[in-house]
């Protein structure tokens, strides 16, 4: 099975995520991740990875797919489970193209719905929660961060909502449940 997750940060992606590895077996290709294993691992993607990165620019849309589909073709994977990408509806159809080159279905994409005041006290409450157990918080878990971050979820990745909906591909799932439900509600749609 093979599905991208969809919403805002901070709204449980990358967590439901680890769940999904942790009982099914399936990849988590977090595009974040993979730019960083990339980037040190000496291979000739990886060198053209630190250069962009080294230099402060942005890694293009073209490396990123060339990323996954180096992961998608090791086939190793009980599914793959796309997280932070795509973020663009460009995005969405390069990885459609590539899941097609490599014969591979696009399953379902799983929204996780959130309300943006329960998103800032979760995000706020996580780095109170962090700090008090003797860790760091996140750089970018605050309301002034967050705040900038939904804007730019909301400009360039929220039209993937309407786009997987038009292709029956979307379920929706409340995110502001507690971890397990979220989780069940996942489990059921994708059932």
């Amino acid at each position: 099975m093979n599905i991208i997750l969809l919403g805002p940060p901070g709204a449980g992606k990358g967590t439901q995520a680890q769940r999904l590895v942790e009982e099914r077996g399936m990849v988590q290709l977090s595009t974040g991740d993979m730019l960083r294993a990339a980037r040190t691992s000496g291979t000739d993607m990886g060198k053209k990875v630190a250069a962009i990165m080294d230099a402060g620019q942005l890694v293009t849309d073209e490396i990123v797919i060339g990323l996954i589909e180096e992961k998608i073709r090791e086939g190793n994977a009980a599914g793959f489970i796309f997280d932070g990408f795509p973020r663009t509806l460009g995005q969405a159809d390069a990885l459609n193209d590539l899941l097609s080159r490599n014969g591979v279905k696009l399953d379902a994409v799983i929204q996780l719905e959130v309300d943006d005041e329960a998103l800032v006290d979760r995000i706020v409450n996580r780095a109170k929660e962090a700090v008090a157990a003797g860790g760091q918080a996140r750089a970018d878990d605050n309301e002034e961060s967050l705040k900038v971050r939904l804007m730019e979820y909301y400009k360039k990745t929220s039209p993937l909502i309407g786009y997987y909906h038009a292709r029956g591909d979307l379920r929706s799932v409340d995110g502001l449940q507690d971890v397990d439900a979220v989780a069940a509600a996942i489990a059921k749609a994708l059932a």
